[in-house]
């Protein structure tokens, strides 16, 4: 029968794969774990040597897939699931490691379930093997204490495999994360086979991320030197001969919206409708709203206005706005009623836009006196 999953046990096989340094702070720790390498083993005599020489085919080294025997589940006396097994103990060690160096909440970000499914495959290898270990270290970099998340996901066969290491921060811009990840990488594969590399990792990432970080501080600084970005605010004045209908109404509201644009809509006879935002927003939404078959529109004028900063500066409405002035006329069948333009072009003035009135009506607006 296959001995069962012994924490100590695998402390002590874990000992031997930590660096000297490492295995230093584990024991400082408290986790059981010798601070210096055990004794060597008296070389193997010759039946020894015979049958590690036989066993050699069945080895699993660095970097070979793991086999369908091994995952269906194996006879308790082959190498390769002792193998697997060993490797489950590991990566447990190092989980229950990396716990006692990061406390906080927060600093390591685990699943529930994920170790105990491991720990339950351990007991049983009889049954599936379990999933990956995946989970995420919250690291504090340089004095600003910059936050740098470095992902891992362990393959079962890690640490004679390789581990997947992601390195990310919203410091960093695309190409310095390339890089820092470059990096992360060239150095994990420059470590021998079947060592325990995430405390190793994180080591390298809080190093050497400062140095991604200032590079990033500096770019910034002299491309905003350099290049100076320009953006064109589009405002658009559309005039209908009426807008009634709710579904249509709604049709406007919602593709304002989502293309974030500001403005208003009057409804009735006359209807007007004034878009502003980027110019590719506008445009798009005047072919959604005259899709498929408005006739009665136009787009009166176009204004476009060029800024150094954000366009936002420039806009004359900080919504999109639902007008609706007092009207005249027949509230008959046909709804033949006209706004009250009077009450537009008090509002257009508020606006500072006054003199679209006479762009949208052909006659210059006046305000009655009171």
């Amino acid at each position: 029968m296959r001995a069962p999953f012994c924490p100590s046990a695998a402390r002590a096989a874990a000992a031997q794969r930590l660096r000297p340094g490492l295995r230093a702070a584990v024991a400082t720790l408290g986790l059981g774990l010798p601070a210096a390498s055990s004794p060597r083993r008296p070389p193997p005599g010759r039946w020894q040597r015979r049958r590690r020489q036989h066993e050699e085919p069945y080895r699993l080294r660095s970097g070979w897939r793991l086999s369908s025997a091994v995952a269906i589940g194996t006879p308790a006396g082959s190498a390769m699931a002792v193998t697997l097994k060993e490797c489950l103990e590991l990566q447990l060690l190092e989980v229950e490691m990396l716990l006692s160096m990061f406390p906080k909440k927060g600093e390591i970000k685990l699943g529930e379930d994920a170790v105990p499914a491991v720990q339950r495959y351990l007991r049983n290898a009889d049954g599936a093997l379990p999933p990956q270990l995946e989970y995420s270290i919250a690291l504090d970099v340089g004095e600003a204490k910059v936050k740098v998340e470095l992902q891992v996901v362990l393959p079962h066969m890690y640490p004679h495999v390789a581990p997947q290491l992601f390195a990310r921060s919203n410091a960093l811009h695309r190409q310095q994360q390339l890089q820092l990840n470059t990096g992360l990488a060239s150095h994990i594969s420059s470590l021998d086979s079947g060592e325990l590399r995430i405390y190793e990792a994180v080591q390298w990432v809080k190093d050497n991320s400062l140095t991604y970080l200032e590079n990033t501080k500096i770019s910034s600084e002299s491309a905003s030197k350099e290049v100076v970005v320009k953006e064109t605010l589009h405002r658009m004045w559309i005039y209908s001969h009426h807008i009634y209908r709710q579904e249509l109404r709604k049709k406007i509201f919602d593709c304002a919206k989502n293309l974030n644009l500001t403005g208003f809509c009057l409804t009735g006879k006359p209807g007007v409708i004034c878009v502003e935002g980027l110019r590719e927003n506008c445009e798009e939404f005047w072919r959604v709203i005259r899709y498929p078959n408005w006739k009665h529109i136009s787009c009166k004028h176009v204004e476009n206005i060029e800024t150094e900063g954000s366009i936002d500066n420039l806009r004359l409405f900080h919504g999109f706005e639902d007008l609706q002035f007092q009207a005249h006329g027949d509230y008959g069948l046909r709804n033949d009623y006209h706004m009250d333009l009077g009450q537009f072009l008090e509002f257009l003035k508020q606006h500072q836009s006054g003199n679209i009135f006479q762009i949208l009506f052909g006659v210059e607006g006046k305000l009655s006196d009171k």
